[in-house]
């Protein structure tokens, strides 16, 4: 769909915004056309956020122009901007999990309506577009993808003539995102412009008719989607060619590293997942891959196997068939045992102390046998200086001075540091939760090719992931997990993400056998 044949909807001018000394947007230009499919792509910190929230009012831009059908509008609030027909889906949905879908969107209305009359609007929009979900079931009673739908109508409910969608796919099976592209191709074609923001470059080229591309903070590019490339699109995101992973044919071996034998966890609050009779088993030199929609059990089980929670039972959870389901993380490091959390910050590391400090924290047992690690930091300093700087050279950390904060690091930088530190104990188990989420795609090729690097040398990984892709990519073997239940482990060369995403969505679920996987 070319712009040019098409009526201008939004055009923003020369926008700009900073806080402090750091530059969001600058000078940045893009036009919507009516009907248009406009996707927007850049790395972490291009802008794309800061963009899309001035054009929703959630922020005012220092400098540059909005016009809505070639009128001057200022947008200074998110009312203003559903008065003006711009509507928008968050990537964390902003719904209440105790209140019932049309009560989430009864509350969300600007203008106030009887609760029935909500009830038959949500209903009849969600026959028109295909978003099914019931309007008097609780939230919490929802699917991940039944939440989107409850997004989407809500802002249907008033008639947006754009809808801004802020990175949809990451949280949807692929059968649910086949669905949502489908409804927004419709949208598209009844005159509503979507705004689509993602980092999934296929998609970019599958739904949109254009892409503008944001590079530290400037737009770079507007091109069309239907006349490019993935590649041209990732080296013009980054300014460089995107290094391919390099993987070797490797020799399997038969000999179990790590197992989980029917386990079973209650869930410790009201939202949380239960988890029940997991059973796993990787070999040494594989990646198992678990796929699942986030909140189904991931978090759970990352605590369970690294030792943050203890299982019932010692001898549920077995390194090299010896029983350790009652140590601790650090005792499990001891043993050769290293997690990576999905939470970077407070979890991986403490943000307002130096990499060297962060370092020792988790590897205080290396430099001394003294049980006060604090006396072990005073009298040490150099070991975990030393360690830190191995790190950062031998993972390509680039730091904005010799030892910083770990604040002071980009999200990307950040995780090649925690994931340099797991390795640097040498271990025998690596387990991954989330690698390469909310990191750019430099960091992110870094990040796998060091996950495969690991497997090819002998060591066992499990790695945890929303990304289907990266599952594929990565992975040797694939297993489900969905509302705290594992599926079977399937070889990848004997499974479709089609199959996945069925069993993501609960279909043909079955709890794993215990069988040796051959």
């Amino acid at each position: 769909m070319a712009k040019k044949e098409l009526e201008i909807l939004l055009k923003a001018t020369k926008i700009s915004k900073s806080f402090g000394d750091f530059v969001a947007n600058q000078n940045i230009d893009i036009s919507i056309a009516k009907g248009q499919i406009h996707a927007l792509l850049g790395e972490n910190g291009a802008g794309k956020s800061t963009l899309v929230k001035i054009f929703y009012g959630v922020l005012q831009p220092d400098s540059g122009s909005i016009e809505i059908n070639n009128q001057k509008v200022s947008i200074t609030s998110p009312n203003v901007a559903r008065k003006n027909g711009i509507g928008m889906v968050f990537q964390h949905f902003s719904l209440f999990p105790a209140l019932t879908v049309a009560e989430n969107i009864l509350i969300a209305l600007d203008n106030k309506i009887k609760f029935n009359k909500v009830v038959n609007e949500i209903t009849k929009l969600s026959k028109e577009w295909e978003l099914f979900v019931d309007p008097l079931k609780l939230v919490s009673e929802l699917s991940v993808g039944e939440k989107q739908r409850v997004e989407i109508i809500r802002c249907l409910m008033q008639n947006p003539s754009l809808l801004i969608m802020d990175e949809p796919t990451s949280v949807l099976t692929p059968q649910e995102i086949k669905n949502l592209f489908k409804i927004l191709k419709r949208l598209a074609s009844s005159g509503c412009s979507i705004l689509y923001i993602s980092h999934k470059l296929e998609e970019i080229i599958e739904l949109a008719d254009e892409v503008t591309i944001l590079k530290s903070g400037k737009s770079i590019a507007s091109i069309d989607a239907k006349k490019t490339t993935t590649n041209f699109l990732a080296e013009t995101m980054v300014g460089k060619k995107i290094t391919e992973l390099k993987k070797t044919i490797k020799s399997k071996s038969k000999k179990i590293a790590f197992e989980v034998k029917n386990l079973d966890k209650l869930k410790d609050h009201e939202f949380g997942i239960s988890l029940r009779n997991i059973n796993l088993q990787v070999n040494y030199g594989e990646i198992l891959g678990v796929a699942g929609i986030a909140g189904n059990g991931q978090v759970e089980l990352m605590e369970i196997l690294s030792g943050e929670i203890n299982s019932k039972d010692n001898d549920q959870i077995l390194l090299e068939k010896i029983p350790i389901g009652k140590t601790n993380i650090n005792e499990r490091r001891k043993l050769g045992i290293e997690t990576i959390p999905e939470e970077r910050t407070f979890h991986a590391t403490v943000p307002n102390l130096t990499l060297s400090e962060n370092t020792f924290l988790t590897y205080f047992f290396k430099y001394s046998n003294t049980k006060s690690w604090i006396t072990n930091l005073l009298n040490n300093p150099q070991n975990s200086l030393d360690e830190s700087k191995k790190i950062v050279k031998n993972n390509d950390v680039r730091c904005p001075e010799t030892n910083p904060l770990a604040s002071q690091l980009s999200g990307g930088n950040l995780q090649k540091f925690i994931l340099g530190r797991s390795l640097a104990n040498n271990p025998k188990v690596a387990i991954f939760s989330q690698p390469t989420w909310g990191v750019d795609i430099g960091a992110a090729t870094a990040i796998r090719q060091k996950l495969l690097d690991l497997s090819q040398s002998g060591k066992a990984v499990i790695l945890i992931s929303q990304d289907l892709e990266e599952i594929f990519e990565l992975s040797d073997k694939i297993c489900v997990i969905n509302e705290g239940v594992l599926s079977e482990i399937f070889d990848v060369r004997e499974i479709t993400a089609t199959d996945v995403g069925l069993l993501m969505g609960g279909k043909n679920k079955k709890i794993q056998k215990m069988e040796p996987i051959k």
